[in-house]
């Protein structure tokens, strides 16, 4: 039904002659931006030395620019001109940067790029037009996919969002979401933090940025003065604490007894929904309560919401509509998959 196109949402500036380098434009984005020349994603994670990106970094700043600028490129290299685009924020943020971020989109773009890097020859440029643009908050980006994706969810259901920056969660009812029940919190970052604490007293970690720390919390092996660690013991006993610390007790507040009488279904999405030592926190604490289910590639499923709903800013073309999601660990691109509607192809995640 989808086509989602994923890359690390990382970047370090690069002015250095790079090519053949990578093995296509997913792998090897180079976008020039006010004259400078950035490497993105797993380019800057192959040639950068301190890859890095703020979180939940607002519309205008440089590192939201520059994700922006490599997802519409990406988007209108597979589906031309124009685009229809829905992205989104958390609830923390969505109201306070959602009209600047539609400003910053809908318009006309014209983005340089180097497609030396992946034997496509030297820099372009390429006119990048949007004909619609709707930001909306991204758990309701997952509540849309979970109704009209493969899912089909129906009924009323919980729905939680466990991104690297933002923890999101809300009831959804056949009616529109529940606004008293929702939630946003810490993200993934809280346990990926806790653990480079924790290493940090046995070992030198080398002046890795963050991202390079949870990169390695993914994998749940890092490498240090030349030695492999296991690290996933150390990474399930964060996992446990962040959810005893933060998820549990955010829940708490903004779920009561009445929304449990409403529904006894809960869908978990978002790259932490990736970790079964953090589902299994959410199964032990609702064994009784509700039936657990982890999304179809949970980590893709906002950009797929964002797809639909731009589906429907269009009355129904699916060839231009768009779902971006800048995610803080991965940005994600998605669209229909016209040729193939039953298949699914993704790029994997960084997790």
């Amino acid at each position: 039904m989808f086509k989602t196109y994923t890359f690390p949402s990382v970047f370090e500036g690069n002015n250095t002659d790079l090519r053949n380098v990578s093995p296509d434009l997913i792998n090897g984005i180079k976008i020039y931006h006010n004259g400078d020349g950035y490497v993105i994603g797993n380019l800057a994670l192959t040639e950068g030395v301190s890859p890095h990106r703020n979180i939940n970094s607002a519309p205008d700043e440089l590192d939201y620019n520059i994700l922006l600028k490599s997802g519409l490129l990406i988007a209108n290299q597979r589906l031309g001109n124009p685009l229809t685009i829905t992205t989104g924020f958390p609830f923390s943020t969505f109201q306070l940067y959602k009209e600047v971020a539609s400003g910053l989109i809908n318009n006309q773009h014209v983005i340089e790029y180097d497609a030396a890097t992946y034997g496509g020859g030297s820099k372009k440029n390429v006119q990048v037009d949007i004909d619609n643009v709707q930001v909306i908050p991204e758990v309701i980006g997952c509540a849309i996919a979970l109704r009209k994706g493969m899912t089909k969810a129906s009924g009323n259901f919980f729905v939680m969002s466990l991104g690297y920056g933002t923890l999101e969660g809300l009831l959804s009812t056949e009616g529109g979401i529940v606004q008293r029940t929702s939630l946003s919190t810490y993200g993934l970052r809280y346990a990926v933090n806790l653990l480079e604490k924790e290493l940090s007293k046995q070992y030198y970690l080398e002046l890795k940025t963050e991202h390079q720390i949870d990169a390695a919390f993914q994998k749940g092996v890092i490498f240090l003065n030349r030695k492999r660690i296991d690290i996933k013991p150390l990474r399930d006993k964060v996992l446990r604490q962040y959810y005893e610390d933060v998820i549990s007790p955010a829940m708490r507040k903004a779920f009561n007894d009445n929304d449990f009488t409403l529904s006894h279904v809960m869908y978990l999405a978002g790259g932490g929904a990736m970790y079964p030592e953090l589902v299994n926190c959410f199964k032990q604490e609702f064994q009784d309560i509700l039936d657990l289910e982890v999304a179809h590639e949970p980590q893709a499923l906002a950009s797929r919401g964002y797809c639909i709903n731009s589906s429907q800013l269009n009355g129904g073309v699916k060839s231009t509509a768009v779902g971006l999601d800048i995610g803080n660990a991965s940005t994600i691109v998605s669209m229909f998959d016209e040729n193939n509607l039953s298949s699914e192809t993704t790029i994997p995640a960084d997790y």
